[in-house]
């Protein structure tokens, strides 16, 4: 019953939105029974389809050859309705602004339906009444050419039309620039980020530790092995002395991805990479998982900790792993351990800082948010999280959140570009 009642709403808002689109680029640009009002209709039957197939391709268990066919143009199209909903809403307003300027009464405008004049009309003068009519030639009339007539002007679309056509291509120029921009952004791979953290409790022998964040990398039916790959040159390219993979590796079964996430083996540092899990990991096999990472070099940290030189790492589960009984458990994470050395806790998801606090932990590393991937869910990322991206302080204790260096569903990332972060270490006492 609470399936359906969440189920039914999303779909008639997804139909809905789709309903409003093509109202907006083919109903009202196109002729009725004309060849691109047939095509565009198709099309809006055709996208969504594809959209929901990539959606539900995973859960649905179907090979994962055919979840990569849908993927692409699945998650590509969400992306761009998205935009063209934000454009068209946008061109609301000057269709409102536009059809309410009066036409021009002089040589009508293109939109108006009517034939241009050249200027008022003037009456012919009447004949005097009593003049005298002038006598008939009596020489044979004049024979002149043929006259070729003139072609009738050819009718300019109705204003409504001119707008809506106007409308509509600008709203799609705009959709198409932006998710273009945003699906390079991803390709392209994280940028690095470097950030100083002073920490009390550092001894100065610690002073300059560098630790790799890396988030979210996603592997799935879209970024796969090429994406792994950038992700470690840039993690190995800035010689860290530890790397945090902290969750969301993946969104797939161990069977279907384990060649993408082979490269992770290439993965270089001082003291080794460690791993805690993301929400994602549960929703694709939390356990095989953990096991691959392991056999891939990295060490994972399921409510453990590990003592390095100066201060102690620690990580925790995912607060999705609850539903499996595997959820965060601070007490085996940081329990008996010195309370006079710094620790610093991986942790998924920003929203557990709170409970962080409580432990006395000094710093904390999360990802989760992706930045808010694409603009405007940055706004929604910052409004459901205590701290979407950057660096926060709550109380004694501080929290890092990088964007992460995938993208979750559409592979579009604008205005919250991937990231790897190359947190640096200080002691108060160097």
């Amino acid at each position: 019953m609470i399936f359906a009642l969440i189920v039914v709403p999303v779909l008639g808002l997804f139909f809905g939105v789709h309903r409003y689109l093509w109202c907006r680029l083919v109903r009202d640009t196109t002729t009725p029974g004309s060849r691109p009002r047939r095509a565009g209709t198709a099309a809006l039957v055709v996208l969504p389809l594809l959209a929901l197939g990539a959606l539900l391709a995973g859960r649905a268990g179907v090979p994962f050859l055919l979840q990569q066919v849908l993927a692409w143009p699945g998650y590509l199209w969400l992306a761009l309705v998205l935009y063209l909903v934000l454009g068209l809403l946008a061109g609301e307003v000057v269709r409102a602004v536009w059809l309410r300027v009066p036409a021009r009464r002089k040589g009508r405008g293109p939109g108006d339906g009517r034939p241009a004049t050249a200027g008022p009309s003037v009456p012919a003068p009447a004949p005097a009444p009593d003049a005298p009519r002038a006598p008939a030639p009596s020489s044979a009339p004049t024979l002149l050419p043929p006259r070729t007539p003139a072609l009738p002007p050819l009718p300019a679309p109705p204003r409504r039309l001119f707008v809506a056509r106007a409308v509509a291509a600008g709203a799609s120029l705009a959709a198409t620039a932006a998710v273009g921009y945003g699906t390079a952004t991803t390709l392209r791979g994280p940028v690095v980020k470097r950030v100083t953290v002073p920490l009390a409790k550092l001894p100065r022998s610690a002073h300059g530790f560098r630790i790799a964040v890396v988030s979210d990398i996603h592997l799935g039916p879209i970024l796969g092995r090429a994406h792994t790959r950038r992700v470690v040159e840039t993690i190995n390219r800035t010689s860290p002395d530890l790397i945090a993979v902290v969750g969301d590796l993946v969104d797939g079964s161990v069977a279907d991805l384990a060649a993408a996430a082979e490269p992770l083996r290439a993965l270089r540092s001082r003291h080794g990479a460690y791993f805690v899990t993301g929400n994602h990991e549960y929703y694709s096999g939390a356990a095989p998982w953990v096991d691959h990472v392991r056999e891939l070099g990295i060490h994972p940290l399921e409510n453990a900790r590990t003592e390095l030189p100066g201060f102690d790492l620690a990580g925790i589960n995912d607060l999705a792993g609850q539903t499996e009984h595997a959820g965060p458990d601070y007490e085996r994470a940081l329990g008996g351990r010195d309370p006079a050395r710094a620790v610093v806790l991986m942790a998924h998801q920003p929203v557990t800082i709170h409970e962080t606090v409580r432990h006395g932990v000094d710093l904390q590393l999360s990802g989760h948010t992706h930045g808010g991937q694409m603009w405007p869910f940055t706004y929604v990322a910052a409004a459901t999280n205590p701290t979407v991206a950057g660096l926060a302080r709550y109380g004694d204790t501080q929290l890092y959140v990088t964007r992460g260096a995938g993208a979750w569903g559409p592979p579009v990332r604008l205005g919250a570009p991937p990231d790897v972060t190359v947190v640096e270490l200080a002691s108060l006492r160097a």
